[in-house]
């Protein structure tokens, strides 16, 4: 049972370099950028989704060590991206907010680099490791939904907050001019119904 703990650690740890949940403001007409400094042949995967701010939307790109484009969206809720660094150094990824004019984002956002994993040759493949890597991907698969779904409960727990709000502020209006309606209209009926005497 020890051995196969450590196994797992091992796996776990080889296997996946760093992992990251953030949450960041994007100002309006600003941008935010981070950077990973990628070896060739890791993977890069990044799932963001857009919680607060306007139309729940932003630009998002990732670049290259030679500040090439090799993902990008524009205006997008949310998306998942998985990149294969085809050469090493410092690939950026950025969120921008520039199209709008007020209105500031706020982005969640995870980040995850893993190493390809260097079967060694000069022992015999051991069946219960390959297990134990393929538990650990399901395993941040099951983090990075997680994690999804709570921005979108956030997102929607603002909405409705929101929502509320805005019938409480309809209701109170609604009855001010009911009140003002049912003055004028008392007002006016004893106006209309004083007896007028001429001495």
């Amino acid at each position: 049972m020890l051995r196969k703990l450590a196994l797992f650690t091992v796996a776990v740890l080889v296997t996946i370099q760093s992992v990251a949940a953030y949450n960041v403001v994007v100002p309006a007409q600003e941008r935010k950028c981070f950077f990973e400094h990628l070896e060739k042949g890791d993977n890069l995967h990044i799932s963001f989704q857009v919680g607060e701010g306007g139309n729940l939307d932003i630009d998002f790109w990732i670049t290259d060590p030679n500040q090439v484009f090799v993902e990008d969206a524009t205006k997008a809720p949310a998306a998942t991206y998985n990149y294969e660094a085809k050469m090493s150094g410092k690939h950026e990824y950025c969120f921008s907010n520039a199209f709008s004019t007020v209105t500031e984002k706020t982005v969640g956002f995870n980040s995850l680099v893993l190493k390809p994993y260097k079967e060694d040759t000069t022992r015999k493949a051991d069946p219960l490791e390959n297990e134990i890597r393929e538990l650990a991907a399901a395993i941040q698969e099951v983090r990075n939904e997680q994690e999804y779904t709570l921005a979108r409960e956030r997102t929607h727990r603002n909405t409705a907050e929101s929502t509320n709000s805005r019938v409480v502020w309809w209701s109170l209006f609604q009855s001010g001019i009911l009140f003002v309606i049912c003055v004028f209209q008392i007002t006016y009926l004893k106006r209309f119904f004083e007896v007028k005497r001429v001495v």
